[in-house]
């Protein structure tokens, strides 16, 4: 041990076993669920460190450190930032995973901020539907089910029987090709509740009105939004983008198939409002998490309500 080490000891969660030790990196991935980017979380966790060590305390409960950090959220970032860790610690507290369903035409941006998102809440399972779909296509033959085989914004060229109206044909591929990949979405789902594990299943096939959440009610705590990008010019931005990250996925084929992507995002779009889910304009990053992350404690909070009050109308029952 270094002289350092003798003067700055490890301070410990004492109602954790064995004796858990402090982490400032821990506590950061923590705080990023209220909104607040990784360098500010962290900032917050050094911050919260500081200041046990300024009042001299080698041990600390859960509690107490969750006090210090709601108290230092609130003097560095704010109180809406503290009212969400508070909300958070509510909702962490309910015995259900947390499922959240991200859907979006191509190019929107659901896997970057499905990636942030997972970070933020501490999800470690995020699928994408194209995933589901390659399962798929191994098991069934483009002979069997064409639509699997083609792209979203392409499946009105695998149709066997094209609608009497043309200008159907791409919903009519789409919706055939997502009811099948729906198939797997609800087997995600069920095995979510069965093992109690939180998930994010994002892509084109997340479709309001092709899964049902109503089922799962009781098992898992569903969070279902769309993802849209409205200008048309930046959405063709973030296929230049991903040319640039991706090299299997040319920028070429989807200038091609563009007007066909921004007619499945109306499609979808509609299909949100009449299902009542939210669409999130993803206008920046950071705007765009921070309202998926309000929608997520909104619908958490919700639910963390509803389970305080069947608790305590059972009690007065009782």
């Amino acid at each position: 041990m270094t002289d350092k080490d003798r003067k700055t000891p490890h301070i410990v969660i004492s109602d954790q076993e064995p004796g858990l030790p402090f982490s400032k990196g821990l506590l950061a991935s923590q705080v990023m669920v209220t909104g607040l980017s990784p360098y500010r979380s962290y900032q917050v966790a050094e911050a919260v460190e500081e200041r046990l060590r300024q009042h001299g305390l080698e041990a600390v409960t859960s509690e107490e450190l969750a006090r210090a950090a709601i108290d230092v959220v609130t003097e560095l970032a704010g109180e809406s930032y503290a009212t969400n860790l508070t909300r958070w610690r509510r909702v962490e507290r309910l015995d259900v995973p947390l499922v959240i369903l991200m859907g979006g035409a191509t190019g929107v941006g659901k896997s970057t901020i499905a990636t942030q998102l997972a970070a933020r809440l501490g999800i470690v399972r995020v699928v994408a539907t194209d995933a589901i779909r390659e399962v798929m296509r191994s098991m069934l033959s483009a002979e069997l089910m064409p639509t699997l085989h083609t792209s979203s914004f392409q499946a009105d060229t695998a149709l066997r029987e094209p609608p009497t109206a043309a200008s159907e044909a791409l919903i009519v591929g789409f919706r055939e090709q997502t009811a099948a990949v729906s198939v797997g979405i609800n087997a995600l789902i069920e095995r979510a509740a069965m093992e109690n594990t939180s998930i994010i299943i994002e892509g084109a096939h997340v479709v309001p009105g092709f899964f049902d959440l109503a089922s799962f009610a009781e098992r898992i705590l569903a969070v279902s939004f769309v993802l849209e990008v409205a200008d048309e010019e930046r959405h063709q931005t973030h296929f230049a983008l991903r040319e640039g990250a991706i090299a299997a996925r040319p920028a070429l084929r989807y200038a091609e198939g563009f007007a066909n992507i921004r007619r499945l995002q109306r499609y979808v779009r509609d299909q949100a409002e009449a299902h009542g889910v939210p669409v999130i304009a993803n206008v920046s990053f950071d705007a765009s998490i921070a309202a998926v992350i309000d929608l997520v404690m909104d619908r958490a909070t919700d639910r963390a309500e509803q389970v305080a009050a069947t608790a305590s109308t059972k009690g007065r029952i009782r």
